[in-house]
């Protein structure tokens, strides 16, 4: 990321990054297939999908998704939230990363389903849990966009709550 900072993205070489790594360019490609698989990394998806996984099984599916999110984000560190905010500001201004970055939000969506299933005791392919899903993340980029300068507060949970309240009130009725 110091890198890409300094001397811009598209200037940064792979042989650059392995080298400020101090691995050899053989070694970056057994862990990244591609440059821009450095930034797409994303190692919170998976600790939000586990701390969904923590909560009590009572609890409603958006709470659990709403409370399993706020753990990870509350215990982040400034160092981290620097970190992600740079990372962020690498897929607004870099084309090719904001195209792979749709891809990876469609990755998360498909983590997020296979919670919810679980929680919801369906099928990982359930029309409804992606549904929840995708609803989610499209709500939670709606109140917490990327590359938003700060921190995430409960206001901003407590909105996502309610927007995820609102839409079940909508769309019960349509409920066949």
């Amino acid at each position: 990321m110091d890198l890409f900072n300094s001397q811009g993205y598209a200037a940064t070489t792979v042989e650059q990054i392995a080298e400020a790594a101090e691995v050899s360019p053989s070694t970056f490609f057994r862990y990244f297939p591609t440059k821009e698989d450095v930034v797409l990394i994303d190692d919170y998806d998976p600790l939000i999908v586990e701390a969904i996984r923590a909560q009590p099984p009572e609890l409603p599916v958006v709470d659990a998704l709403l409370l399993g999110m706020r753990e990870v984000f509350e215990h982040l560190t400034e160092e981290e939230w620097a970190s992600e905010r740079r990372r962020q500001e690498l897929f607004r201004s870099v084309p090719e990363l904001l195209a792979r970055q749709m891809q990876a939000t469609v990755s998360a969506i498909d983590l997020l389903t296979g919670v919810i299933a679980e929680r919801m005791g369906v099928p990982r392919d359930n029309t409804g849990a992606r549904a929840l899903a995708g609803a989610f993340v499209g709500v939670a980029l709606t109140f917490l966009p990327p590359g938003r300068p700060g921190h995430f507060d409960s206001h901003d949970f407590d909105r996502i709550r309610s927007a995820m309240i609102g839409l079940r009130t909508h769309l019960d009725p349509l409920t066949p």
